[in-house]
């Protein structure tokens, strides 16, 4: 087995695990499967990259929507850490000023911390007067 199959076997839980915190922290922001699909670690694209400082290897996954855009991505490292994050784009469903850019997850030795990264929503603003 070539060790880009080989990392990829040996962090399917992890990988699996951080999907469903990003699902789950989605569906606590109020939505559901039909508006935010969960990610898959099996539908990514991966590839094992060199960390500069460490020398440790990573495994890079990505999820890229159909025009080939990346929509999410999931970093495990050597040391142990990770950081996941999955593209939202949408409206806030509880919070009308709010917009969810992403979910995100990261942590270290299986303990996943998660959150949405939210930004506030601009108010129609007339041009000014030239």
């Amino acid at each position: 087995m070539d060790a880009l199959k080989q990392r990829i076997n040996d962090c399917q839980a992890l990988a699996a695990a951080l999907c469903r915190a990003l699902r789950d922290e989605a569906a606590k922001l109020g939505f559901n499967a039909a508006a935010v699909p969960t990610p898959d670690p099996a539908a990514a694209v991966h590839r094992l990259e060199r960390d500069k400082v460490s020398g440790s290897t990573t495994l890079v996954a990505e999820w890229q929507d159909r025009h080939g855009y990346r929509i999410g991505m999931l970093l495990i490292h050597g040391d142990g850490s990770f950081f996941a994050e999955y593209d939202i784009a949408k409206p806030h469903p509880a919070k009308p000023r709010m917009f969810v850019e992403a979910v995100e997850a990261w942590g270290r030795d299986g303990d996943i911390r998660c959150e949405a990264r939210l930004m506030p929503m601009i108010d129609d603003v007339e041009p000014a007067a030239g």
